[in-house]
């Protein structure tokens, strides 16, 4: 029995009096030295003011006194777990234990920091103690639950998590750990059913509102989960982890704007997160605010200097603004962070064919490198090909692209797999589209058999493509974004090729062939500087597919206005720097010309405009475009009397659409294939007249076309039917061939197994 001055000082206690009973356990060990119970509660008393070695030194000293009081050994392992001494926490709890089994506070407290340990069997033994001691406890039924789901153990989890719900109906921490269950098994949907109810039983649950938002993005139930996000965002208007996540869910939307909106707001609570200043980088970048994306990346790495992420997205936005020195240095930085990173490695690739600064002998030894380094240790991987070499029998054609959507690549494929001899050729298409369209939705429909692969790995699409038996594998990326090209480096084909992605070459060893035609490629060009063997296809690379509905060419704008407006309407990055330097030679000799160019907004347009100002161009005589609809991008050609090419990487589709609009093209032949677009597009319309040799000519064939306003007039009126009865828009003709040199492919693929 407690002595008459500690019941008084644990009423004291009790009361919030803690100067009383503190006083009062001391007046005890004044009197009695070796009070277990004083000793106890001043025990209790340091604990309670963070005072742990005190509070331990007088629990020792009160079990020292009282060695089979179990309660007291309980407390000392509360206090043990609180100055990190876990083990010795455990075995306090333990000792406890021996001297009274059916210690509810001692099973709980040791279940806990088992749990917290991770040590899932002996917490389970634990919790399944304190069941026994208290079956009707809901909580202690939860946190059992809790053990088994994280050992792995779901549906004993289960169990216990309904008969926690069973003992108290509104257990809303129980419904959300049933979603945890549920989802781990993969039943998303009754999880998210789990989820719904937690969050019903009560809206403040953090974890069960940010599982069911990851839940419904899971699901695929976006609008819903951004909708989640939002209200999370909402509530928790200081949590910047709920910031992020909105900005997340956002972002899988697409809605890039309200995204970069919850970055900023999480940026403003965490200022120095590098991650999420990338993640609002990306947003921007997304919505064409360049200035905002680079601004974003640099502030990323000023706080994290070695950022892959943000180095290499800093390196697009500044190749999109077209300046692409500082662009190439971000990239070679990437490449220096990560060199076993075979994306970022291509995207630096990529890059080289639209800067002046690299010749064909340059941009191959940087090709063969990135074979070199990704490609090459596949090679051991790669397998003799079990295929029928059967010269004359119908062949299986892969197609594998992240771009048979709504671009350049899944629009310009429509015409030929609509034309495929379905006789002669079974077509497969690999998509690893992230956002299907309608227009995948078309290639679909026009092919044999279609693979949804984005969530493939490179092994596993490999695979898949063997069991697919495909002849002959197409590579319609080379080094863009989200390429596959360490499929094609284990070789899951007997023939490969590269087309359409860009005409160029991807440097690797395991690619046989690449397709090009003769203006492209013409005699003189070196071909040895490819890694895959030349085919010329007899007259075009392209088959042109217009991607809407158009008008029909409109009179010149000139007639109207009394100036020449020139134009160029191609992606900014391929407007170098010389390719401004002519223009505005062009503008300077033209009076009252004007000039219109597609740049999404920025520093770089007040850029552009300085360098003509400099060659006294008026800023007031160009105009800048954004990004447009389609309907507003045919409605810009109507305004153009001449277009522009830019260079060293020409336009191709761009150049296909405006003479397709009745606008003539100059273009300078460059020294590379991707700066022979415009001399093959113009020479199968028969307008060679309209390719240059030398930036002399380009400038003076710019200026002769202006001051021809009965010629601007001619070539308004018959571009199109030039389209039209061209190899360009011919698909039939494309398609035969392209299969024609299939099959020569495959056939010398027979003749050298023979």
């Amino acid at each position: 029995m407690k002595p008459p001055d500690v019941i008084s000082a644990m009423r004291c206690y009790k009361n919030g009096d803690i100067a009383g009973a503190e006083a009062l356990c001391r007046l005890e060990l004044q009197q009695r030295p070796a009070s277990g119970a004083a000793l106890h509660l001043l025990g209790l008393i340091s604990s309670d003011r963070g005072e742990n070695e005190a509070a331990l030194n007088y629990l020792e000293r009160a079990i020292e006194a009282q060695p089979l009081a179990a309660e007291y050994r309980t407390d000392a392992g509360v206090v043990l777990e609180r100055l990190n001494r876990p083990d010795d926490a455990i075995a306090a709890y333990r000792v406890a234990l021996e001297i009274e089994p059916a210690s509810l506070a001692a099973h709980t407290r040791l279940a806990a920091l088992l749990t917290r340990l991770q040590r899932w069997d002996q917490s389970i033994a634990s919790w399944r103690a304190a069941v026994q001691i208290q079956e009707t406890d809901p909580e202690i039924h939860n946190n059992l639950g809790a053990a088994l789901y994280s050992a792995g153990q779901f549906e004993p989890a289960l169990l216990e998590f309904a008969r926690a719900i069973e003992l108290r109906p509104d257990f809303a921490e129980a419904y959300n750990n049933v979603g945890n269950t549920l989802f781990s098994r993969g039943e998303i949907d009754l999880a998210i059913v789990a989820y719904q109810k937690a969050v019903s039983l009560n809206p403040k649950l953090a974890d069960a509102q940010t599982n069911l938002a990851h839940a419904l993005q899971r699901a695929g139930r976006r609008e819903e989960a951004a909708a989640a996000h939002l209200r999370i965002a909402g509530d928790r208007p200081g949590d910047v982890s709920a910031q992020i996540s909105t900005g997340n869910a956002l972002a899988a939307l697409n809605l890039w704007q309200a995204a970069a909106e919850a970055y900023e707001r999480a940026l403003q609570l965490d200022p120095k997160n590098p991650t999420v200043a990338t993640a609002m980088g990306n947003a921007l970048l997304a919505i064409k605010d360049l200035d905002g994306a680079v601004a974003a990346y640099r502030r990323a790495l000023a706080l994290q200097p070695d950022s892959l992420k943000a180095m290499n997205n800093l390196g697009m936005a500044l190749k999109d603004q077209g300046l692409l020195d500082d662009s190439l240095d971000c990239c070679e930085r990437a490449v220096e962070l990560s060199p076993g990173n075979a994306a970022v490695h291509s995207n630096l690739v990529y890059l080289l064919s639209f800067h002046p600064g690299y010749d064909p002998a340059e941009i191959s030894r940087q090709q063969r490198l990135w074979n070199d380094r990704h490609a090459m240790p596949l090679k051991s991987l790669i397998r003799s090909p079990a295929n029928d070499r059967s010269p004359d029998r119908r062949l299986k054609i892969g197609y594998v692209s992240p771009d048979l959507c709504r671009h350049v690549v899944g629009q310009n494929l429509l015409p030929l797999l609509g034309e495929h001899d379905r006789a002669q050729f079974e077509v497969h298409c690999y998509s690893s589209t992230a956002r299907p369209d309608a227009i995948t939705q078309l290639l679909r429909e026009r092919s044999h058999a279609w693979h949804d692969v984005a969530q493939a790995d490179d092994e596993s699409l490999a695979e898949m493509i063997r069991r697919d038996a495909i002849d002959i594998l197409i590579d319609l990326s080379l080094h863009m974004g989200h390429n596959r090209l360490l499929v094609f480096a284990r070789k899951p084909a007997p023939v490969s090729a590269t087309w359409l992605g860009y005409c160029a070459s991807t440097g690797l060893e395991a690619i046989d062939y690449r397709i090009s035609d003769p203006y492209l490629d013409p005699p003189e060009t070196d071909l040895s500087l490819y890694s895959e063997q030349t085919v010329h296809l007899p007259e075009t690379w392209w088959c042109y597919h217009c991607a809407g509905p158009t008008p029909e060419p409109s009179s010149p704008p000139s007639l109207g206005a009394g100036y020449i407006t020139f134009g160029c309407l191609n992606n900014f990055t391929k407007v170098s720097p010389g390719s401004l330097d002519l223009w505005a030679e062009i503008l300077a000799a033209v009076p009252q010309s004007r000039m219109i160019i597609h740049a999404h907004p920025g520093s770089h347009r007040d850029d552009a405009r300085r360098r003509f100002a400099d060659a006294g161009v008026k800023p007031d005589r160009i105009e800048f475009v954004p990004q447009q609809s389609w309907a507003q991008y045919v409605q810009t050609y109507g305004r153009i009397d001449i277009a522009l090419d830019p260079f060293p990487w020409g336009g191709g589709i761009t150049t296909c659409d405006a003479l397709w609009m009745g606008v003539p093209v100059i273009t300078l032949s460059g020294q590379t294939a991707v700066g022979r677009g415009g001399r093959s597009i113009l020479s199968n319309v028969g307008l060679v007249e309209l390719v240059a040799r030398r930036p002399r000519q380009y400038v003076q064939s710019a200026i002769t076309l202006a001051s021809s306003p009965a010629r601007l007039a001619e070539l308004r009126g018959e571009l199109r039917n030039r389209m039209l009865t061209s190899p360009l828009t011919n698909a039939r003709r494309f398609a035969r061939n392209i299969e024609n040199a299939y099959r020569q492919m495959w056939k010398q693929f027979c003749r050298g197994s023979a």
